[in-house]
């Protein structure tokens, strides 16, 4: 039994709505479902009366309800006793974001923070963008960073989770430059010569943006891939070896961009812009946190 399972359940019984309680348990229907009935299944009876409509409690599910809402209220307060002992010391925050965003843009946010909070503390975690979502859903982090476009959005429910623009990024093709300081591979090639690719694996959230903005083009371009990594950083090691192009992120090679060690591997039509947005959980409350999401709301370019 899975403690996920009587959460399924207890939002059930809230809503009475196999799809609204999907919804806001960020998963598919069918998905849902078979979390109901894996539960039915390890309690031995039907919790949920499926004949009526709505759907309502048996009272198999009535009985259950009342323990369960008292043994989770009992293990989150416990939960909540311990993370408050495992804290560190002083003003600090539990963040999980991508690694591209912890390596890249945390560091120096964080110590912007400093002049209007002193010393921020902060237990990074750097992780993909589905594992950033289950810990900020789970609990595990009160500060969850992640890319965004209106196109590919995050199917978290905006009225039990506020998110707050607080930076842009562009996606840009890059690539070595050649002796004459033009680009060693320029889009959109050609079918005789494609053009090696250092390409996002199609799961990640990079590879999903990079689908899309191809998929936009007039004229599709002729890639071949070369090499295919999660992370960003991987794919910049690889065009920086003159291997390929790649879409980057503008804010991670800013500094090549400058000194010559990397181009745009093609005009602006073949760049996409993204937010890096910060989400919290609205119910995740304390006066530093909820002080630091004015402050940070003040300051969004989405504000300006």
């Amino acid at each position: 039994m899975e403690i996920k399972w009587i959460e399924d359940f207890i939002t059930l019984a809230q809503y009475q709505s196999f799809s609204r309680a999907a919804e806001f348990r960020n998963v598919t229907q069918s998905g849902f479902s078979r979390r109901i009935q894996s539960l039915e299944q390890w309690v031995g009876a039907e919790l949920i009366d499926r004949s009526s409509f709505p759907p309502v409690l048996t009272p198999a599910g009535r009985l259950f309800r009342e323990t369960a809402e008292d043994v989770l209220a009992k293990l989150f307060d416990t939960r909540a006793v311990i993370r408050t002992e495992q804290r560190i010391e002083g003003t600090s925050l539990q963040i999980f974001a991508g690694h591209t965003i912890a390596l890249n843009f945390l560091p120096s946010w964080l110590k912007a923070l400093a002049p209007q909070f002193g010393e921020v503390r902060a237990r990074v975690t750097p992780t993909n963008v589905h594992d950033s979502i289950v810990a900020l859903v789970n609990g595990n982090c009160e500060l969850m960073f992640s890319y965004h476009h209106p196109e590919l959005p995050l199917h978290l429910d905006s009225a039990k989770y506020e998110h707050i623009t607080v930076g842009l990024d562009t996606l840009m093709p890059t690539t070595k430059p050649n002796r004459r300081s033009a680009p060693e591979f320029r889009l959109p090639g050609t079918r005789q010569n494609p053009l090696p690719l250092i390409s996002y694996s199609k799961t990640s959230y990079f590879g999903r943006c990079q689908a899309l903005l191809l998929k936009r083009q007039k004229v599709a371009p002729s890639l071949r891939v070369h090499y295919e990594s999660d992370m960003a950083e991987v794919l910049k090691k690889f065009v920086l070896e003159g291997e390929g192009v790649a879409w980057l992120p503008k804010s991670t090679i800013t500094k090549e961009l400058g000194s010559g060690e990397l181009v745009p591997a093609g005009t602006s039509a073949w760049n996409l812009d993204v937010e890096l947005r910060v989400y919290r959980d609205s119910s995740n409350r304390s006066d530093f946190l909820d002080t630091l999401w004015h402050h940070l709301r003040a300051l969004s370019p989405a504000q300006k």
